[in-house]
């Protein structure tokens, strides 16, 4: 294509910013001239690349023959782009090293009309936000340069599943075209023109907000793309808590079963119907207790429902929710039973009790 005489529009230059991670990025270029009778070509290139060819198009169709083997399989236009004059090119995943000037052109056998440039930059980062579901609120972050222009247009959309249009902002916001699953759910800034903070607060998410944001800046020429990515957790359900409360339990009262493991036979579980006059908690020991020794039941607060030591009960020592209702056995200290009977059982008293013994003499 030697000999064209170049005619350029400089007045149409944008700059094109993108996540790297996107699915797609589109380079606009909208042609309303008149389109030439004669071999009309549609010419996407690269000047600071060898060859500079990213896309052709001819009225047959894509002629790739030329192009920079970097675009390979990754580009395209629509097929009707010479009838319609939407030249828009589609770059599929872009890369850091797709940032550059990318000049959109219209050429016949005799002249090439440099129609618009467009400067791409393709950004390595993405940002994460986590929240747990039942918040408040949570806040997609985007930012810009401050001072904005009045006629700037601001965009949240969705593009995970389908395009979703979750907020607009053009001279004030626009909830029209709003997805419904957004509606009376989105906020932003009323300041935002001034300081260019875009970000959007988002009320209530929910597990099937997560996803992928994009927030599009419509800033005089320029196109900016910010990308957000949003998980929303499960909250820690009430059930595994308790569940892992229990474990826990289970891991201290078995590693004092362990210790003591000697002086008892079972530690079973006891469960019963509400209205009953006592029931038993059971604990028993294989050897005999020394003198000194120290009987303590404690529930799942670890407060005090008995206590044995010195050769008697010590109610003193007893949390008031127990006092009048526990008994053990008299002769503790032999080999048998250190069972514990808790009279009036209610529904407050469902726990999990550890029977403790205690002694400062060595045991084998």
């Amino acid at each position: 294509m030697t000999g064209f005489v170049v005619v350029s529009q400089h007045d149409l230059t944008m700059l094109l910013e993108v996540n790297k991670g996107v699915e797609s990025v589109l380079l606009p270029c909208q042609y309303s001239g008149i389109i030439p009778e004669i071999n009309p070509i549609v010419m996407w290139t690269r000047y600071d690349l060898n060859p500079k060819s990213v896309h052709l198009q001819r009225e047959g169709g894509d002629d790739l023959g030329e192009q920079n083997q970097h675009y390979r399989g990754r580009t395209s236009m629509r097929p009707d782009a010479l009838d319609t004059g939407d030249f828009s090119l589609t770059l599929r995943n872009p890369e850091l090293t797709d940032s550059g000037n990318y000049t959109c052109s219209l050429a016949d056998i005799r002249e090439e009309l440099r129609w618009m440039d467009i400067q791409l930059e393709v950004k390595d980062q993405q940002v994460e936000v986590k929240v747990e579901e039942g918040s408040e609120s949570v806040l997609l972050p985007c930012k810009t340069k401050p001072d904005l222009p009045e006629d700037t247009r601001v965009e949240w959309t969705r593009s995970d599943l389908e395009l979703l249009l979750v907020h607009v902002y053009s001279n004030g916001d626009h909830i029209k075209n709003q997805d419904g699953v957004y509606r009376d759910r989105t906020r932003m800034n009323e300041d935002l023109l001034k300081t260019g903070d875009l970000s959007l607060t988002l009320k209530y998410p929910t597990e099937r907000d997560s996803g992928e944001y994009i927030c599009t800046i419509y800033r005089d020429k320029d196109i900016l793309r910010q990308k957000v990515v949003l998980q929303v957790k499960e909250p820690f359900p009430s059930w595994a808590t308790a569940l892992l409360v229990l474990l826990v339990l289970l891991v201290i009262s078995g590693g004092l079963l362990y210790y003591f493991r000697h002086y008892f036979m079972s530690v079973p579980w006891v469960g019963l119907d509400s209205g009953v006059e006592s029931v038993q908690l059971i604990c028993k020991t294989t050897v005999c207790l020394p003198r000194d020794a120290k009987v303590e039941w404690k529930d799942a607060n670890n407060r005090k429902v008995h206590v044995y030591e010195n050769g008697s009960d010590q109610p003193e020592e007893q949390h008031e929710d127990y006092k009048a209702r526990t008994k053990m056995k008299r002769k503790v200290l032999e080999p048998g039973d250190l069972s514990l009977t808790l009279k009036y059982p209610t529904d407050g008293d469902n726990s999990t009790y550890t029977c403790t013994v205690y002694s400062r003499e060595e045991t084998s």
